[in-house]
């Protein structure tokens, strides 16, 4: 008998734990359930202002705080999502399945995060979303809220890892930030997402990027070092960019090894996850300090700092040349002079201090010279009147290297 009664109190207890582990997990799926009714709705019929009134009001007003905010961080508009639900039928009738089966997780997603807590017992509160997107983000984060991406995460190919997205989500929540200053702040951000979702699943990562950096170490942080001051993200992350290494998200190895060899060189275990949740990554003297301590790195990153900058690409000249007017209209050719061979896929222009109403309009953009030294480009402007223009840091070298910022800044003559 009292074999029996041990039994059913630790069944009792089991049954309580799991209930209150999924009581703990606020996931919604209340934008899947009104995707599809709109989605019916609008295949039904070809007239695209009733198209657009099913798409208003079954989805988009009734859409959770979540769609909202999955909406303004990916830019979606409601063209995009008419365009996706009008032309890929098929793709959307194989996962429908899947989707509507996203109840079916919460189990799996609260036990996980109960095991997350006790990892880090400062644990906060946050809600999942099962939203439907356009195709750019199968999971992402913002302030409380995980995002989910069902369009994405629930085709064959990533429902697998449904629950391991949705864990590394939850460590964005508890971040002090999504959006790093930097290319270094935002890989050791997401890598701390991607070491800690281990750690949790207790399972090995299955992306890519983290295989292939485990056997390219070398040339993985040589690459990286040259470009780690990045404002922009390049090929690192985020991106299907070409690059030598022909792997995407490389950035996501670098912050996993770096959070890696932290927690591995720290006696108190649960004081160094604590430490890589609530680092200020855009503080750069703790981020800094945070990266030495890894070790990852061969120098101080102060010192990779200074030798970022030494060889930082820079404008040596920006000159107008008038080239004639056009009625009231003068005609100026802008060439400029870089200090290295830029990569002649990428630029970028930005107003200057004086703002729209100062900036130069490029009329036509000429190109670069074969050696990608310099660059010209047409404008029209006005007679007497102050101009500028910004040479911004999607120009870059080579090397991927993004050039200091550059203002041109001159002022018309007469016709």
């Amino acid at each position: 008998m009292n074999k029996v009664l041990i039994f059913a109190a630790l069944f009792c207890t089991s049954i309580t734990q799991s209930v209150l582990a999924q009581r703990n997990v606020n996931l919604i799926t209340t934008d899947i359930d009104h995707f599809w009714q709109a989605y019916d709705k609008i295949n039904a019929t070809k007239d695209t202002v009733l198209q657009y009134s099913y798409l208003k009001g079954l989805f988009l007003d009734k859409g959770t705080p979540g769609l909202k905010a999955m909406m303004e961080a990916r830019g979606y508009t409601a063209k995009e999502y008419l365009d996706i639900i009008t032309q890929k039928q098929t793709y959307f009738n194989a996962i429908r399945s899947n989707t509507l089966k996203a109840k079916d997780y919460v189990k799996a997603i609260a036990a996980k995060i109960d095991q997350f807590k006790q990892l880090y017992p400062a644990l906060k509160p946050a809600e999942i979303y099962f939203t439907v997107g356009a195709f750019r983000s199968g999971g992402t984060s913002k302030g409380n809220m995980v995002l989910i991406g069902s369009e994405i995460a629930f085709t064959s190919e990533h429902l697998d890892n449904l629950v391991y997205t949705n864990v590394h989500e939850y460590v964005h929540t508890q971040q002090k930030t999504n959006m790093g200053d930097n290319l270094l702040a935002q890989c050791v951000m997401e890598g701390v997402a991607e070491f800690l979702s281990e750690k949790v699943m207790a399972n090995p990562s299955t992306a890519p990027a983290l295989a292939y950096g485990k056997t390219h170490t070398a040339s993985i942080k040589e690459a990286f070092a040259q470009q780690m001051f990045n404002t922009g993200y390049g090929f690192w992350l985020y991106s299907n960019a070409e690059n030598s290494f022909g792997v995407r998200d490389l950035g996501y190895y670098v912050g996993y090894a770096i959070a890696e060899q932290c927690y591995e060189k720290a006696t108190d275990k649960a004081r160094a996850i604590a430490e890589m949740i609530e680092l200020d990554y855009n503080n750069m003297d703790a981020l800094y300090a945070y990266v030495d301590r890894s070790g990852y790195f061969d120098q101080k990153i102060k010192q990779l700092e200074i030798e970022y900058e030494k060889k930082r690409p820079f404008v040596l000249s920006a000159t107008p040349e008038k080239q004639g007017n056009s009625g009231d209209t003068l005609n100026y050719k802008i060439k400029v002079v870089f200090s290295k061979p830029m990569d002649k896929r990428f630029r970028n222009f930005d107003f200057g201090p004086l703002g729209k109403d100062n900036s130069m309009m490029i009329k036509n953009f000429l190109g670069f010279s074969e050696d990608g030294t310099t660059t010209e480009f047409e404008v029209e402007l006005k007679p007497n009147k102050q101009y500028q223009l910004v040479l911004g840091e999607g120009f870059r070298d080579i090397n991927g290297v993004r050039i200091k910022r550059y203002l041109i800044d001159f002022k018309t003559g007469d016709k």
